[in-house]
């Protein structure tokens, strides 16, 4: 599956870079000064095949070419202890040595190039992707509803602030970004001028309601559904761009007050808009078969509204009674 750079993943470190070679190099200089001062104390053990006395400094140079190197034979342990010491200690500080500085490479050189690399490659095949900005319960469900109902996992690019959001989405398939939705840069990262369509659902009217300003400004037309709270800022969210404002508070009060007329009008409502149903709401373009036909006449579904320069018509109104190239439909079909 596909995830945006571990960079971008995660948390950013709240150590910084200086700090995290420092403590590198000072365990490097801690496992050198232990090997170099029990190495003095058992001095005895050592013979320097040169001069035949063992200096302090022969004690830096042979500790440093036995843990650097496996050494050069000029100065060697004789004794037991220093043998095992050698063998024992001086060989695992090696290891670990090389380990770190190794690991030091990868972090602040291989792996940062790699990111790049591999962010480049996601961003060029990223296109007629879903954008979710927010992957809390809303968007987690609504991503949960697309994949019900066909939607390939690997085609929504999450992006959420939180890491365990975040988490979630990579465990359903999705691609992630750790990341502000209000910025134009993690916008433009995850390629939206391509994308096919975007969910908004941050958790908060303003938060969501700046996203799809920041959103439609750098796709004009791309199809942005966002999720409001507060009756008060459905304007605002269509004024920012929105093509769709869904408020669960009203429509929710628009069920309850179907349910006192009519026991089962919730339930229809709710049929239509679960993948569970027996039938569902679709929506397409007229089809060249069915131009000049009415909308009552549809052998695809049943015929609810027509769209017509960006104006809806129900299909009791005149124009419904022939349908133009170019139309928007939306009908009830059954589900297969």
């Amino acid at each position: 599956m596909p995830v945006l750079p571990p960079a971008t993943l995660k948390r950013k470190s709240g150590m910084p870079v200086w700090l995290a070679i420092g403590w590198r190099v000072g365990a490097v200089l801690a496992l050198l000064a232990l090997a170099i001062g029990v190495h003095w104390l058992e001095r005895d053990g050592l013979k320097d095949m040169a001069d035949g006395h063992v200096s302090f400094l022969d004690i830096i140079y042979f500790t440093s070419i036995s843990i650097t190197t496996t050494g050069y034979g000029d100065i060697v342990p004789v004794t037991t202890s220093a043998r095992m010491f050698d063998a024992l200690v001086v060989t695992p500080i090696r290891i670990f040595v090389v380990l770190l500085f190794i690991g030091t490479a990868y972090n602040f050189v291989l792996k940062r190039t790699w990111e790049k690399w591999r962010m480049a490659a996601i961003q060029r095949n990223l296109t007629g992707h879903i954008i979710v900005a927010g992957f809390g319960k809303t968007g987690s469900e609504a991503v949960d509803e697309l994949v019900a109902r066909g939607t390939d996992p690997a085609k929504f690019v999450v992006i959420d602030a939180d890491a365990d959001s975040i988490a979630r989405a990579h465990a359903c398939g999705c691609t992630v970004l750790l990341g502000d939705a209000t910025r134009d840069a993690v916008l433009a990262d995850v390629r939206i001028e391509r994308a096919e369509a975007m969910i908004v659902a941050a958790g908060r009217d303003d938060t969501s309601i700046l996203i799809t300003l920041t959103a439609r400004h750098l796709a004009p037309n791309l199809p942005i559904s966002v999720i409001v709270r507060a009756e008060d800022n459905e304007l605002p969210a269509r004024a920012a761009g929105a093509t769709t404002v869904i408020n669960p508070v009203s429509f929710a009060g628009l069920l309850l007050a179907s349910s006192c007329t009519g026991p089962h009008i919730a339930d229809y409502l709710l049929d239509l808009a679960s993948i569970h149903g027996r039938v569902a709401l679709a929506e397409r373009t007229v089809a060249p078969h069915e131009v000049g036909k009415p909308l009552s006449a549809l052998d695809t579904g049943l015929g609810l509204r027509v769209y017509r320069d960006g104006k809806p018509y129900s299909f009791a109104e005149p124009e419904a009674q022939a349908l133009q190239a170019g139309d928007g439909i939306v009908e009830i079909v059954t589900r297969s």
